[in-house]
């Protein structure tokens, strides 16, 4: 529908890139009415984690073009499809500055509506080397009073706009959408950030709606089980996650500070400047995040991963009965939840009260052979006390 091109602006001596929508496609209000929304909606947006937009009008021959920043560097999607999952501490900084330059958007009266990988940029800049942009406001849900006279309005219930693998439930829906909407988006991007994978097993975009309205997500420690994550930061998934807009977290604001809780790292604080004073002095007050803070505090530091996934239960005994050989090994569940820090450790296997778990027969005789030996050693201490006092 368009290009983007490389351009050099003499007067400020900088480079930027120019957006255009081609002529032939100006007849077309809703294409017009969209790249519009994108360049009013960008122009209000101040934050330094968004694409800044310097200037939008028509050329001559009708075609729409916008002029933005240019930036040097590859999407999100580019990143973990070349160099994989990421490390929790770098997901999770990248992740609080998108929420930095949504919350600003979210107080402005602009819901993205079209979060995904694709568009949120890296790039080198402020002395980060992931310095985050949100791009793409294409999609944008903007309020009356942003939007210009005879602007198309592209937010009537019952619409569906969005990429199916990253829509929040309300919004596969065709709900009306508000700023938690976004969170859940957000925290989508953040599980495929973690796990170089969806939370859902989907084939077409038809089922990933479904799924996002109906299915809970894989947790972490199913969909990679081979890579530990912080204390807590399934839970943070879950509830930002939820289904209901009511049982996740309010605003982006709280979504960063409850990730902020998850890691020690220097990154992740450096991360956090880019969310307004305001909105993060409040996001400190709500209960979830304060429990967060008391939980934090109260939990010592965990084992490191090596350690744990060290820790490996016994070979299978010789004597085990032909119904067991047929269930999975009962330590590879419990090595998962240590190395996920889930909060309970028991497999379905041995769910009940340990009193009600029959011994094995291999421990059983482990235990008689030790009672035996200890028995005969205070026997034999017993009969030499004896002897010295005769």
């Amino acid at each position: 529908m368009g290009a983007v091109y490389k351009a050099h602006q003499p007067s400020m001596d900088r480079f930027v890139a120019v957006k255009i929508l081609h002529s032939k496609f100006t007849k077309r209000k809703d294409l017009v009415s969209r790249f519009r929304r994108e360049a009013r909606a960008m122009s209000h947006l101040t934050h330094p984690n968004t694409a800044k937009v310097f200037l939008y009008g028509q050329l001559e021959d009708e075609a729409c073009y916008i002029v933005m920043e240019y930036l040097e560097g590859k999407n999100l999607g580019q990143v973990v499809r070349h160099e994989g999952p990421m490390r929790p501490e770098r997901a999770i900084a990248v992740l609080i500055q998108a929420c930095g330059a949504l919350e600003e958007a979210h107080q402005k009266g602009i819901i993205h509506r079209d979060l995904k990988p694709e568009n949120i940029f890296l790039c080198a800049q402020g002395g980060l080397e992931d310095f985050a942009k949100v791009l793409d406001f294409g999609l944008a849900k903007v309020t009356e009073r942003e939007m210009q006279p005879g602007s198309l309005i592209l937010t009537q219930e019952g619409m569906v706009f969005g990429t199916p693998e990253f829509m929040s439930p309300e919004q596969a829906q065709g709900k009306t959408l508000d700023a938690r909407s976004d969170v859940y988006s957000l925290a989508v991007i953040l599980y495929e950030l973690l796990t170089g994978k969806l939370p859902f097993e989907a084939r077409t975009p038809m089922e990933y709606i479904g799924l996002h309205v109906q299915a809970e997500p894989i947790p972490l420690a199913t969909r990679a089980p081979d890579r530990p994550y912080p204390v807590g930061l399934q839970d943070v998934l879950d509830k930002a996650l939820a289904k209901k807009p009511e049982d996740r977290f309010q605003s982006a604001a709280e979504f960063a500070a409850a990730l902020r809780m998850m890691v020690n790292d220097r990154s992740v604080e450096q991360a956090m400047s880019a969310i307004p004073d305001a909105a993060a002095a409040l996001a400190e007050t709500v209960p979830s995040i304060q429990a967060m803070h008391q939980q934090r505090a109260q939990t010592p530091k965990p084992l490191p991963a090596v350690d744990v996934s060290a820790q490996k239960a016994p070979s299978p005994e010789p004597n085990r009965s032909a119904g067991d050989a047929k269930k999975p090994a009962s330590n590879q569940p419990l090595v998962l939840a240590l190395t996920s820090d889930r909060p309970t450790t028991r497999t379905a296997d041995n769910a009940g009260p340990p009193s009600q778990t029959p011994p094995r027969p291999g421990n059983t005789f482990g235990l008689i052979a030790i009672g035996v030996i200890i028995g005969l050693l205070v026997a034999g201490g017993v009969l030499a006390a004896l002897r010295f006092v005769n």
